[in-house]
């Protein structure tokens, strides 16, 4: 088990080690999962619309009101 107290010029190269052995994504990678994100959260936010409108639409025809 580590020393609780070790000190920080030690801490920052054991981050420093840790960091490079982290598998960084390309940038073409990143390209696409970033438009796939944005991609879902847009079909996602158009499904909840279309399912708010529709919800709405049938409690104004249950219970007849609004416009």
């Amino acid at each position: 088990m580590a020393s609780k107290t070790s000190n920080p010029f030690t801490f920052l190269q054991q981050v420093r080690s840790e960091t490079s052995k982290v598998t960084w994504p390309s940038r073409r990678e990143t390209l696409i999962s970033t438009v796939m994100v944005m991609a879902f959260a847009t079909l996602a936010a158009i499904f909840f619309f279309v399912a708010d409108q529709l919800m709405a639409w049938g409690i104004e025809l249950i219970l007849g009101i609004g416009a």
